[in-house]
């Protein structure tokens, strides 16, 4: 079975978990292919600024590098980077060697098919800058109808989940109803399981970023 490695640039190893979870049922066994998720060596727990998110291309490439080296490394066909910044995606397709997808990018050309406009619903302020600038260079600006960040502390509202689902609900309606998305990007790795709840609330796609990830993968493998 071929191996395809989810890399969570945030320390959190339950981000990882949950993250490979949801990968895994995108990416199903009975297609061939296995998911393992792989957290970063060192760094904060959630990603929550454009320094962390900086700081964070480093460390992927080196959590990329030990798997390869490791017992699974001939197996690996395709690396996902789950941060919504996608930090060193750039550098890891220079060698890898595989397919390697960013869940911003694949979120955002989901989102933005069939000529939708799309908004991008997140939970982190300091990283409203770095997505705006994300969409520009994946050349979106056309379509992209901007940021709408939920109100509070990003880490603690990702320990109330309940709390922080219905922030991002209110903050996708933001993006249909204020700025006119005709989808919306759920931004951020960590919050899959909250993306995967809103999906069929809204009258337009609400994209959760793994799964599109992997279906650009399933894509590009055949």
């Amino acid at each position: 079975m071929t191996v395809v490695v989810l890399i969570n640039p945030n320390t959190s190893r339950a981000t990882t978990d949950m993250m490979a979870a949801i990968a895994g049922r995108t990416l199903r066994a009975d297609d061939g292919h296995e998911v393992l998720g792989v957290t970063v060596a060192e760094g904060p727990a959630m990603l929550v600024s454009e320094d962390t998110l900086l700081a964070a291309a480093p460390r992927v490439l080196d959590a990329a590098r030990r798997v390869l080296d490791g017992p699974v490394g001939e197996r690996v066909r395709a690396f996902v980077v789950g941060a919504f910044g996608d930090p060193g995606v750039q550098e890891l397709r220079a060698w890898a060697g595989v397919p390697v997808v960013g869940i911003a990018e694949a979120a955002m050309a989901e989102a933005a098919a069939d000529g939708r406009r799309f908004g991008v619903a997140t939970t982190t302020p300091g990283l409203t800058a770095a997505i705006d600038a994300r969409a520009r260079r994946l050349g979106w600006s056309g379509r992209y109808t901007g940021v709408r960040v939920t109100p509070g502390d990003p880490l603690r509202l990702a320990a109330r989940p309940d709390v922080m689902r219905e922030r991002l609900a209110e903050a996708v309606g933001a993006c249909v109803t204020e700025d006119g998305a005709e989808a919306v990007v759920i931004g951020g790795g960590p919050l899959g399981e909250a993306a995967e709840a809103l999906r069929h609330r809204f009258p337009v796609p609400v994209v959760g970023p793994v799964p599109a990830a992997c279906r650009t993968v399933r894509r590009l493998l055949r």
